[in-house]
């Protein structure tokens, strides 16, 4: 049995450590396959050694140094004497260990790399939690209900395409940074929600894919300090999550924000968050650019956790907020949210015509059925409210979801 400090000491180093060899490897080679096999095989040695062993002194560095060696060993077993294996001559099996610091380029190249636009959605999302997070396949085909077979040729094909348009391994020039980081932070998002509140399955809530969204973020953080709209996704993450205990009652039914036991959420989440917020108002204040969609989004939700009771929200600030959030982004979702906040300042019969304005551009989307359910039910409209709540139920995707409006569903007077 593997002792218990060299069991967490294996964990702490796959969290810590696997981006940041894969990307040095993927660097140094240029070979994404290379790269990932032989870090994965690196850890694999270690699960061997280290406890009879014991946990080396520099672990990364330990990991670094075995992971080079296994990818020349690979190199040379096939013989590859083309340009990679020449630019590797220069390592030998006993250089010293790589230096564990901050190697934010390597890593930073390498998120470029896994979203870059020419992939697909899907495929950005598979490479980020394979190569940046170390999931395993299983593990992603088993968090977004795909086979694994197709997760892995999702990935197989997304490589073969990096390779076959020689997409770069570099951070991209000053002028494409905003529009590829655009891309980086939705894939991100989208890894957080399909975790808060999976689509499709039996689980309500898809923790480990919470848990990564928000150690990505904290990554992309900690090497772009200066962005906005990356601290803005770190906060909205962290105080949308600081509330994932309170949100789904024991019998798996959602429980909404309104409702939610506010002694059940993280404070230290939520201080945390808050803390971002204040650094990006501080920051405008100071004539910095103008909030984007994030740290818009992250000053909602601030406004949210703020308040001690639902009672004691303030829905002006928050429409305000919208406000500002439409004329950025002025989407059918967006706006969607905004009639919410209209509807708890101004009243469900202004609120309901706010949102039938957008009939048909959300009428598949069952969050704008449960919004208009619940103000025709506030109005007393019970006839039509039941309607909008069987829509609502058709369309969701997430057991706990479904629970909870078919729960106000059949609380309706007949």
């Amino acid at each position: 049995m593997t002792p218990p400090d060299v069991d967490a000491s294996l964990v702490r180093a796959h969290h810590e450590e696997w981006a940041r060899i894969v990307a040095g490897l993927a660097r140094r080679y240029g070979d994404l396959d290379l790269a990932e096999d032989a870090t994965a095989e690196a850890f694999a040695v270690a699960v061997q050694r280290w406890p009879d062993d014991g946990i080396p002194p520099n672990p990364g560095g330990w990991l670094m140094t075995t992971a080079n060696r296994k990818a020349l060993d690979r190199l040379r077993r096939e013989s590859q004497r083309d340009v990679k294996h020449l630019a590797a001559q220069h390592l030998v099996d006993d250089a010293p260990p790589e230096p564990v610091g901050p190697v934010e380029d390597d890593r930073l190249r390498l998120i470029f790399v896994c979203c870059h636009p020419a992939l697909s959605m899907q495929a950005r999302v598979a490479l980020t939690l394979r190569l940046l997070g170390g999931l395993t396949v299983a593990e992603i085909a088993h968090a977004f209900l795909v086979p694994e077979t197709t997760l892995a040729q999702r990935i197989t094909r997304a490589k073969g395409k990096i390779k076959a348009a020689s997409i770069p391994y570099a951070v991209p020039a000053a002028t494409d940074v905003a529009e590829r980081l655009t891309g980086v932070l939705a894939v991100v998002y989208l890894v957080f929600n399909e975790g808060y509140l999976a689509s499709g399955g039996d689980e309500a809530v898809r923790t480990p894919l919470c848990d990564e969204a928000i150690r990505l973020g904290r990554l992309l953080h900690e090497l772009l300090p200066d962005d906005g709209e990356v601290t803005g996704l770190l906060a909205l993450m962290l105080l949308t999550d600081a509330r994932r205990n309170a949100r789904v009652s024991r019998t798996g039914e959602l429980i909404t924000l309104d409702e939610q036991d506010r002694g059940g959420w993280d404070r230290g989440l939520i201080a945390e968050g808050h803390a971002l917020v204040r650094e990006r108002l501080a920051a405008v204040a100071a004539g910095g650019p103008a909030p984007g969609r994030y740290q818009l989004l992250a000053a909602i939700n601030a406004v949210h956790t703020d308040a001690p009771t639902a009672r004691d929200t303030d829905w002006s600030q928050i429409l305000a907020l919208y406000d500002r959030m439409a004329l950025i982004d002025p989407s059918p979702i967006v706006r969607l949210n905004r009639a919410v906040a209209v509807t708890e300042l101004d009243g469900p019969l202004v609120g309901l015509a706010e949102i039938d304005r957008l009939t048909d551009a959300l009428d598949g989307y069952h969050a704008f059925h449960a919004a208009r359910a619940d103000v025709l039910r506030r109005l007393g409209r019970s006839g039509d409210a039941r309607a909008a709540y069987d829509r609502a139920i058709a369309f969701a995707g997430n057991p706990a979801e479904r629970a909870y409006l078919t729960r106000r569903r059949d609380q309706l007077a007949l």
